[in-house]
């Protein structure tokens, strides 16, 4: 597959997000003519830091912005979509859902809606999470079997968006593959909020690392260059036998906030004393998603244990803090 992206043009929405700025910079090393939607600036960010605006091509705009995505769409002789723009903080969701579900739903449909109008582009990827298959009591979850019934405004804004592209590849034949990642963590994410970043940023500080509510809620972390290799093969291997399906990609190793705190203190040589500090509750408990169909369909796995990532992300974070303070 050494030669997929060389010359293809890739449309990313998000693209100077988290993952968006991960993958960005993996096309543009595999060849590809990456097209970047941009919302708004992420200074500081990987984007940035890798200086990825000269190496793509920048649009500015929203995609609530049916026209606006239109004429991309139009303009361009787009191979592969990924759709990554989202509002991504469950806080944020809580205290304005209706941005959340304007950004997360509408954005999705109106790259379907966009697309039926031109649809010569072969492949779209939309991101999912497993946040849209909400609590269940039997994990983990597993694509066929566990129900999409998100019920907090973030995993329901994820449960539409999803049910949406299984819609449009139903009713219209869309090219869509549906992407459910665990929690994301590694370089670059600015989201200082996240568990993994926030608790580095603590330590660093020489701070008591937060727990949210209880350090007993147990979800999958999966390592930022394991999530860009799952999209990037998902995009590979799409054919008409894998559309209108959806995939977790995850670890199958459920750990805990406090799992996951010790791991970062351990490898930051800190021993303190997390707080825990009540929050609003309102998030799924217990969350982790099996990779079996990933791995069967797609022959991908994860790479990188916690420890591992962990040893590539602290220091990026480290060298980040201190040009901060």
């Amino acid at each position: 597959m050494g030669d997929f992206w060389k010359n293809k043009t890739v449309f990313i929405t998000g693209a100077n997000g988290f993952l968006g700025s991960h993958l960005t910079s993996a096309l543009v090393e595999r060849g590809a003519r990456v097209i970047a939607l941009i919302y708004e600036e992420n200074p500081g960010g990987l984007f940035d830091e890798q200086h990825l605006s000269e190496k793509t091509d920048i649009v500015r705009g929203d995609v609530c912005d049916l026209p606006f995505l239109e004429s991309i769409f139009k303009k361009n002789n787009i191979d592969i979509v990924f759709h990554l723009a989202a509002q991504a903080i469950v806080d944020q969701a809580l205290d304005d859902p209706l941005e959340t579900f304007e950004a997360n739903i509408r954005g999705t449909w109106n790259i379907f809606e966009a697309h039926k109008r031109n649809a010569s582009i072969a492949k779209i990827i939309i991101a999912s999470s497993d946040k849209a298959y909400g609590p269940h009591d039997k994990l983990p979850y597993v694509e066929e079997v566990h129900p999409l019934q998100g019920g907090y405004p973030y995993e329901v804004s994820k449960s539409c968006a999803d049910l949406i592209s299984q819609s449009f590849h139903k009713a219209f034949g869309t090219p869509v593959c549906i992407t459910r990642c665990a929690n994301l963590y590694g370089s670059g994410d600015l989201k200082l909020n996240r568990l993994v970043p926030n608790t580095i940023a603590h330590l660093y500080a020489n701070k008591p690392p937060l727990i949210r509510d209880t350090g007993t809620s147990s979800r999958d972390y999966l390592y930022i260059h394991d999530a860009v290799e799952a999209y990037l093969v998902l995009a590979e291997k799409m054919n008409e036998k894998l559309y209108g399906e959806a995939f977790n990609f995850s670890t199958n190793t459920p750990l805990s906030v406090v799992d996951v705190i010790s791991a970062i203190s351990r490898e930051m040589g800190k021993n303190i004393e997390p707080t825990v500090i009540h929050t609003h509750g309102m998030e799924i408990r217990h969350q982790h998603a099996s990779f079996d169909k990933a791995h069967t369909l797609l022959g991908w796995e994860p790479r990188h244990t916690l420890t591992e990532g962990l040893k590539k992300t602290i220091p990026w974070y480290l060298e980040y803090l201190e040009h901060v303070h």
